[in-house]
C-alpha cells in the first residue's frame, strides 16, 4: 500500500487554526458501518451512543514543553521537551543552526537555567536541566499547539487545548488528544445522565505525531514510541460492555491506539498493560478493541489518517474527506470531528 494512496487536496482555509467558542459547537461528520456518511452536530452524539455504551478517553495533560533560550555563544535555540526520563534529565527535541553536540551548554530565561546536552538516542537529544524540568517548564514554557497553525501559543490555548477531564498529575504529552477537546462538562453529564459510561487510559502524546510519513510503501514506516497505561479497571468495563453487547467507542487516535497495544501485548487479549507503544495501525489491521472512533479529521498521508482508514476502508474515508471539504468542515486539531463506525464485513 502507498502512501499516495492517502492524499487528498485540502483548502488552505478549511484549517482551523483558533477554537469555536463553545466546545461541543462543532461539526459532527457520522460514517456508519456501510460506509454512509451523514452530516450532523458534536451534540448529536447524545443520540448517536446507546445507554451502557463506553467512550475510552485519553487522561493525558499537555506540557509548556516548548522553550526558547540561547547557546553559549549566543544563537537562538528551541527546545521542546518530548519525554521526562527523571526530574532533572529528558529527552528533547532541538532547534538550533547547527546541531548541538554533547557538552553544549543552552540557556533559558535570562540564563536562570541551564540545559546540557549529554548525548542523542534515536533522533532526540538527551539533556539535563540544572533545575527540576517541570519547574522549568510551568516558569518559562509555551504550550507546543501544532505546527500546522502557523502562530505561536496564546492566552486561549492555555484552556482550549486541554480536555476538561485532563489528570493534572499525568503532565506529560506534547500534543492533546484532541478528539476529546469537543467535550465540555455540560456534554459529559448529560451522556452520563444517558447511561453512557466512560473509563479512561493514558497515553503520553509525542511530537512523533506531527512527523510525515517519509516511505513510499507504508509498510516500512517506523512508528515513533508513545508510552501509554491501559488500567484493569478499564479493561473490567470493557469486558462488560462487550459481554452486555454494547459498543466500545474510542475518543481519539490515542485512545485506539492504547487499548489495542495493550490486547497486541496479549496476543489478541486485552488485558492491562503499561509500557511503550509503536503500534502501527492502518488497512488490514484487525481491532480487537474498538467499535467506533470519535475522531477529527487528519493530515493527508498521515498515520492517523491510515488508521482510521483501518476501521472503515480507505475509499469510504477518501469519499467522506470529499464530501467534507465540499461542505466546508474545519480541519485539524481545533477543528470538526468524525464518528466512525467499524464496517460490516
Amino acid at each position: 500500500m502507498q502512501l499516495s494512496d492517502f492524499n487528498f487536496d485540502l483548502p488552505d482555509e478549511l484549517i482551523a487554526r483558533y477554537p469555536l467558542e463553545m466546545r461541543s459547537a462543532s461539526r459532527l461528520l457520522h460514517l456508519d458501518h456501510q460506509g454512509q456518511y451523514h452530516d450532523c452536530h458534536f451534540t448529536d452524539i447524545l443520540d448517536l451512543l446507546d445507554s451502557d455504551d463506553l467512550l475510552i478517553l485519553n487522561d493525558t495533560k499537555v506540557m509548556k514543553a516548548r522553550l526558547k533560550g540561547k547557546r553559549a555563544s549566543g544563537g537562538a535555540v528551541e527546545v521542546l521537551v518530548e519525554r521526562m526520563q527523571d526530574k532533572f534529565i529528558a529527552h528533547c527535541h532541538i532547534k538550533a543552526s547547527n546541531s548541538p553536540k554533547a557538552g553544549a551548554e543552552l540557556f533559558i530565561g535570562e540564563d536562570a537555567v541551564k540545559v546540557t546536552v549529554q548525548g542523542r538516542h534515536e533522533n532526540l537529544f538527551i539533556v539535563e536541566f540544572s533545575q527540576p524540568i517541570l519547574d522549568v517548564l510551568d516558569q518559562y514554557g509555551a504550550l507546543p499547539i501544532p505546527p500546522y497553525f502557523n502562530r505561536e501559543a496564546e492566552a486561549i490555548d492555555t484552556e482550549r487545548y486541554q480536555t476538561v477531564f485532563n489528570d493534572p498529575t499525568k503532565l506529560a504529552s506534547v500534543a492533546a488528544p484532541t478528539a476529546s477537546l469537543h467535550f465540555d462538562q455540560d456534554l459529559l453529564e448529560k451522556l452520563e445522565a444517558k447511561g453512557i459510561q466512560k473509563a479512561f487510559v493514558t497515553l503520553h502524546v509525542g511530537a512523533g505525531t506531527f512527523l510525515p510519513v517519509r516511505t513510499d510503501d507504508i509498510q516500512n514506516h517506523i512508528m515513533h514510541s508513545e508510552w501509554c497505561d491501559v488500567p484493569e479497571h478499564t479493561v473490567e468495563l470493557i469486558r462488560q460492555a462487550k459481554a452486555r453487547g454494547n459498543k466500545v467507542i474510542s475518543v481519539g487516535t490515542t485512545a485506539t491506539r492504547a487499548v489495542e497495544s495493550a490486547a497486541q501485548a496479549h496476543g489478541g487479549t486485552l488485558n492491562a498493560w503499561t509500557g511503550d507503544t509503536q503500534i502501527f495501525i492502518y488497512p488490514g489491521y484487525d481491532f480487537k478493541v474498538v467499535d467506533r472512533l470519535i475522531t477529527n479529521f487528519h493530515l493527508p498521508e498521515s498515520t492517523l489518517l491510515m488508521l482510521v482508514s483501518a476501521l472503515s476502508n480507505r475509499d469510504n474515508i477518501l469519499n467522506a474527506y470529499q464530501h467534507a471539504v465540499e461542505e466546508k468542515y474545519r480541519f485539524f486539531s481545533y477543528g470538526d470531528a468524525m464518528l466512525i463506525d467499524k464496517i460490516t464485513p
